[in-house]
């Protein structure tokens, strides 16, 4: 008896569906949004858990300052690699589709996942901002005048701190599109495309 492995062609069917499944998308930013309240309540702890209050320490100001940056930057990578792979691996699974196509489909989902998450977190710095002011501004106080000296510096810090923002975004963008697609590099596809199977021909 001759047993012969024939692959079945991968069979591409056009549908009319949305490839967009939303509900995985809402619940990838949601774990991201969540992962970022908490590790953002986590950094001023770690902090001042790191300098003694008893022992004078030589760290200037500014090292905090950059210390928080990073801080920041680092929340904000591993949030969009949680979100963008819970939307990819949460989604429907499609029938049928091609390998190319799934691939690309998670990644949109986890881009996109990504998007929401930091359209969502944008929009609660601008409430507590909000709030804020109106507070600021129940209570008024003198301000101080500002010499040419400290706006330089603050200049230059504005600039830094736009560039720095773009290309930490654009990481993050890029982090959640490869993490949507993780499930099917990790080799989920037999989740993604169950179509695809090895049939044995045994003539008698």
């Amino acid at each position: 008896m001759v047993s012969t492995k024939v692959i079945v062609p991968e069979a591409s069917v056009e549908s009319s569906a949305s490839g967009v499944h939303w509900g995985a998308i809402f619940a990838g930013a949601v774990g991201a949004v969540g992962v970022t309240i908490i590790l953002v309540s986590l950094g001023p702890g770690l902090g001042p858990a790191t300098v003694s209050p008893w022992t004078p320490s030589s760290t200037p100001p500014a090292t905090f300052g950059i210390a928080a940056g990073i801080w920041l930057i680092i929340t904000q990578w591993l949030s969009a690699g949680l979100g963008g792979y819970l939307a990819g691996r949460l989604r429907e699974k499609w029938m049928g589709v091609r390998t190319d196509e799934v691939l690309f489909r998670d990644t949109a989902h986890g881009l996109l996942a990504w998007a929401l998450a930091t359209i969502i977190v944008v929009a609660l710095l601008i409430v507590g901002s909000a709030v804020a002011g109106a507070v600021a501004a129940a209570t008024p106080a003198p301000a101080a005048p500002v010499s040419p000296g400290a706006a330089e510096p603050a200049r230059k810090a504005a600039i830094s701190f736009s560039f720095f923002s773009s290309l930490s975004f654009l990481i993050g963008a890029f982090i959640g599109a490869v993490a949507g697609a993780l499930g099917v590099i990790t080799g989920t596809k037999s989740r993604a495309h169950p179509d695809r199977e090895a049939i044995n021909l045994c003539p008698p």
